[in-house]
């Protein structure tokens, strides 16, 4: 993977930064994203140089397709040709079913699903130019067996891997692997909310592995995935969930 370049969007923390970090250890040029959280991003792209390798920082709105071309122009100016996509910026809403509002829905697809549709709508052509690509989305157990208070959300993670199996079976002869990772429980921000409740305490001792996972242990996937050595494997969601489901 050395010389390669990567994005990965929603980099500033949890399982994006975890993913920065341990692709920037394999020589790949790393470009994460975010959409507030600056300090953040600017402190994972500190982290990387001083270990050696090479990243930027890049605002973006996964949900605005002007956006995103600002970000891809500036990323291909810098270090040429992307060849690795790690779409993992993503929202989550703890609600009802019957409050979510057309808007919550709205604003979660947006981000969730249309945001990597996007992604993979722009880089694609330059991937089939090179003959050679990797992308990976991050879903979730949740759309995989649905969600109790998350409708939206599962909803959307269930779309990305339909997405993901959909642009599999149409550019994998093109030398492109398109695969997504469905985690567990990740001590991240965004699981937080869910471990402090009830139910999310009552998950967690359900959990085969008996513990939440680390955002390194879902990284350590997605860079299995970004290689030569994942090269035979595409269309596939890899669970990384300590048995909380089974496939």
């Amino acid at each position: 993977m050395v010389g390669k370049t990567a994005i990965v969007t929603g980099g500033s923390r949890g399982i994006g930064a975890a993913i920065s970090k341990a692709l920037s250890k394999c020589q790949i040029a790393v470009a994460l994203t975010y959409k507030s959280q600056q300090s953040m991003a600017k402190k994972v792209v500190k982290e990387i140089h001083t270990l050696g390798g090479k990243a930027i920082a890049l605002q973006m709105a996964v949900e605005d397709r002007s956006s995103i071309k600002k970000a891809l122009a500036i990323i291909k100016e810098q270090f040429g040709f992307i060849n690795v996509l790690v779409n993992n910026a993503a929202i989550a809403q703890e609600k009802a079913f019957n409050e979510i509002t057309d808007e919550n829905w709205d604003d979660v697809l947006s981000v969730n699903l249309r945001g990597p549709f996007t992604l993979c709508q722009e880089l694609l052509p330059d991937m089939q130019k090179q003959g050679w690509g990797r992308i990976i989305n991050i879903s979730s157990i949740g759309g995989q067996w649905g969600g109790f208070n998350q409708v939206h959300y599962a909803a959307s993670k269930a779309g990305l891997i339909s997405l993901t199996r959909s642009l599999a079976r149409i550019y994998s002869q093109d030398g492109i692997t398109i695969n997504s990772i469905a985690p567990g429980l990740v001590g991240s921000d965004m699981a937080r909310r869910e471990l402090e409740s009830e139910s999310g305490k009552a998950k967690v001792k359900s959990i085969p592995i008996g513990r939440i996972s680390t955002p390194e242990e879902v990284a350590n996937v997605a860079v299995f995935l970004s290689g030569d050595a994942s090269s035979y494997i595409t269309g596939q969601t890899i669970n990384v969930n300590g048995g909380m489901y089974f496939s």
